[in-house]
């Protein structure tokens, strides 16, 4: 089998995005590069910046194995370095100490001797997949809509066999392969014997806001309310494109009370959520890890995927864990100071 290394996986991810990667320290640092972006809530200390393509790792180091995930933490390292993983692709940015543990990124992947990349914002916008898992295809792309920074809409006409709001509905359910999702939660419950247990991507299931399963679709706005879109900018964009009859957003949620949701009442609007960002890693991971899969054939890759689940507190664990607990708080943190 032909040898793979760091290098070939970097030069891989700049074929498939098209020559986006930063090339040189000079464009990491010096705003030469559009997809080197500083990420800042202008929270003290909190500030990221992405660096699309090698984070950690020798660019002469063989790899045979690679991990493609959305978001790199602790539990991944540990099952990159059990699993014979020898790098770690992530698609969101890579923060040193907050994406491993506490610990510094060298000194956590340097003793398991794996590679870490990222890939975030120069990987967007590179293919359709979101609007056409949630049903529709785009005549209209806006990636800064009212002048704000990362503001993205889609106006799109929707898909053939999507005539509902119900057939929106029922097409995520089917990719997302909600129904296996739904069965797996409920062995769990009855394994761990704890009804209450929730996981995210069963209960952040697609739901219909504005409208029923029946109502007609024909031209969608696709939205995500987490990136500024208000009210005011509904109303301008029914201006200048009236044939809009649904909203569609996803990746972040909005609830019924929601400003967007009333103004799209006041409208005429349907409104239907689609999927969470849990789910991100079916649009832009699977697609991928294929293509990478495709360029390097020789290299084995799997898929990280998160699994986030509740528990009420008197019931997560063992009977064993469960004394633990009580002993170190009875003990140690809520203990009378003399």
């Amino acid at each position: 089998m032909e040898k793979v290394l760091v290098s070939d996986l970097v030069q891989a991810l700049d074929t498939i995005t098209g020559g986006r990667l930063p090339k040189t320290i000079s464009e990491m640092y010096n705003s030469q590069n559009p997809f080197v972006v500083v990420k800042s809530s202008n929270l003290p200390g909190k500030a990221i910046t992405e660096t699309p393509g090698l984070v950690f790792g020798d660019p002469e180091m063989e790899i045979k194995k690679i991990a493609v995930m959305m978001t790199m933490t602790e539990s991944a390292i540990e099952l990159a370095g059990s699993t014979d993983v020898n790098a770690i692709l992530a698609h969101h940015p890579i923060a040193d100490a907050a994406n491993s543990g506490g610990v510094l990124i060298k000194t956590y992947l340097g003793l398991y001797k794996i590679a870490a990349l990222e890939l975030h914002e120069a990987f967007h916008g590179l293919h359709p997949g979101i609007s056409y898992i949630h049903g529709h295809s785009a005549y209209r792309v806006e990636v800064g809509y009212g002048g704000v920074s990362g503001n993205i809409l889609y106006v799109g006409k929707a898909l053939d066999e999507v005539k509902t709001l119900g057939d929106i509905l029922d097409r995520i359910k089917d990719f997302m392969n909600i129904d296996a999702e739904t069965e797996f939660l409920k062995a769990e419950k009855e394994i761990r014997s704890c009804v209450e247990i929730e996981e995210t991507s069963v209960a952040v299931q697609g739901e219909i806001l504005l409208g029923t399963r029946a109502s007609k679709v024909e031209n969608i706005l696709h939205i995500f309310p987490h990136t500024g879109f208000s009210p005011q900018h509904l109303e301008n964009v029914m201006r200048e494109n009236p044939e809009i009859d649904t909203i569609l957003a996803s990746i972040s949620r909005v609830k019924s009370d929601n400003p967007l949701v009333i103004k799209a009442k006041e409208l005429g609007l349907n409104f239907i959520v689609g999927n969470p960002h849990s789910l991100e890693i079916f649009e832009n991971g699977l697609p991928l890890a294929r293509a990478i899969k495709t360029l390097l054939p020789s290299l084995e890759v799997v898929i990280f995927r998160e699994r986030m689940c509740s528990v009420p507190i008197d019931k997560f664990g063992s009977e064993s864990i469960q004394k633990y607990a009580d002993m170190i708080t009875e003990k140690f943190l809520l203990k009378t100071k003399k």
